[in-house]
């Protein structure tokens, strides 16, 4: 029996953790064990990340109850999120076109949509459906009234609930869509996106801002690559990257592995597939508010410091004021870096790295330097580590430093932090750099298991073939 034609890898089976816990409830999977009729992995796996969407709607119910209007209890609970208060600060309260270069609404509007076409869309779609679910409001009467007041509007807090509640259903769908993808991706290796399904991660941030609308553009285009669709992939990629930058450095992991596989044909398939995909998305914004569609990357260059980030770290600790130019520059400078080491090491390791394994290496090289790292940001990392080193252990060392991120970035905004004096949250450092650590830790696990295969987890029960047959594109 050949390994691709072999059964499903169980987590029990090839994972030391996962077999030791699962002492408790009978053990490994033995050789004899048969397969439930009904209840397959893949049915499994979606159900319980239903299960955990279903929890993350839950904590964020304390926000939700009084919609977001108790400034303390959305620290201290830590259910807060972007969406409510969006809602109301970009004009979705008033279904304006997120780039709309109308005068008036710019007065009463100064702040547009910080963000890349694809959450413009979504965010502006989906204020449109749950105004329609409460009834379309007369918006003459909210053009009359001053746009700071209508947060507090009762109607309007209505509308806001009705919008967390569409968006929460559709990142619920876009979670097991995930799961789908990441299940498929290595034909005998559906139980990886179990990491995926059960993260804490995924439960705490999922509802905190759109990033899971690119999360499900990156796994789709795992599964293209793993499918031998190029076209599909660059596809995938030009999309996320108009909803989030990050996709984007996925076309260097392609990168390194058409040029080891001399795989030219695909490489410019992916290549320009991207670039037609991504100029489709953006077309819409471009013709009708190029001053409101390049805030997005004005705002990014023009940010200094922020949460989450060493380099607050740097300049509250070092009680020094950092220009946003010069970290524009060093960040640069350590990005291209990072990025050629990467090139290097893909380059030059004994066989050729998966597509995951690359992907995440350059997109945790970037949240490395990044001026911010707000908490949902984890959820770039997620689909792309679960299929990079798929082993409990070390997802739940990643995962634990984030999730102790996600309490302290709260607890810090909240004024929890503060010592005694007033003065700096010293303890809030501490959380940034014990983050970064646990992101360097499984950086090291997969720089290593690129270097040497063998530790590879995926390698051992998966075919990764090196010709461009069949299914050679799973790189």
């Amino acid at each position: 029996m050949t390994p691709s034609s072999g059964p499903d890898a169980a987590p029990t089976e090839e994972d030391p953790l996962a077999a030791t816990l699962s002492e408790g409830i009978g053990g490994p999977v033995g050789t004899r064990a048969g397969r439930h009729p009904w209840w397959t992995p893949l049915r499994v796996l979606l159900a319980l990340c239903a299960v955990v969407v279903a929890l993350g709607m839950l904590q964020k119910a304390p926000c939700y109850s009084d919609t977001w209007t108790d400034t303390d209890a959305r620290y201290t609970q830590m259910c807060y999120s972007d969406l409510p208060y969006l809602y109301t600060g970009r004009a979705l309260v008033e279904r304006a076109w997120p780039y709309s270069g109308d005068a008036e609404l710019r007065e009463r509007y100064p702040e547009v949509m910080e963000y890349p076409v694809g959450i413009s869309y979504w965010a502006w779609g989906t204020a449109l459906v749950a105004q329609g679910l409460t009834g379309w409001a007369d918006l003459d009467e909210r053009q009359a009234a001053d746009p700071g007041s209508l947060f507090g509007d009762p109607e309007v807090q209505r509308e806001i609930r009705a919008f967390v509640i569409v968006n929460a259903l559709g990142f619920a769908l876009l979670s097991l869509l995930a799961v789908w993808l990441l299940a498929r991706t290595h034909p005998r290796r559906p139980w990886d996106a179990l990491w995926f399904a059960l993260s804490p991660a995924l439960l705490l941030t999922g509802l905190v801002n759109w990033d899971l609308l690119a999360v499900v553009l990156v796994a789709g285009a795992l599964w293209a690559w793993s499918t031998g669709r190029p076209v599909l992939t660059g596809v995938l990629i030009g999309l996320g990257t108009a909803t989030k930058l990050y996709p984007l450095f996925l076309l260097g992991a392609v990168l390194v592995i058409c040029l080891r596989q001399r795989l030219w044909r695909h490489l410019a398939l992916v290549g320009v597939s991207a670039a037609v995909a991504w100029l489709a998305a953006n077309l819409p914004a471009l013709l009708t508010g190029y001053e409101q569609w390049r805030v997005f990357w004005s705002f990014n260059s023009e940010r200094g410091a922020d949460l989450g980030s060493l380099w607050l770290v740097a300049a509250q600790a070092g009680d020094v004021a950092l220009e946003p130019s010069t970290i524009n520059t060093a960040s640069l400078l350590f990005f291209a870096g990072w990025c050629a080491a990467v090139f290097a090491l893909g380059m030059l390791a004994p066989q050729t790295p998966r597509l995951a394994q690359l992907g995440f290496l350059l997109v945790a090289g970037f949240l490395l330097v990044n001026k911010v790292y707000s908490p949902q940001y984890v959820l770039w990392l997620l689909p792309l580590a679960v299929l990079a080193r798929p082993r409990l252990r070390d997802q739940i060392v990643w995962q634990a430093g984030e999730i102790f991120y996600f309490a302290c970035v709260w607890w810090y905004l909240g004024g929890l932090l503060d010592d005694g004096g007033g003065g700096a949250a010293g303890f809030y450092w501490v959380a940034i750099v014990v983050r970064v650590a646990a992101e360097l830790y499984l950086v090291g696990l997969v720089a290593r298991d690129v270097w040497r295969p063998r530790h590879d987890p995926v390698r051992r029960t998966q075919p990764v073939h090196e010709s461009p047959v069949s299914r050679g594109l799973q790189h």
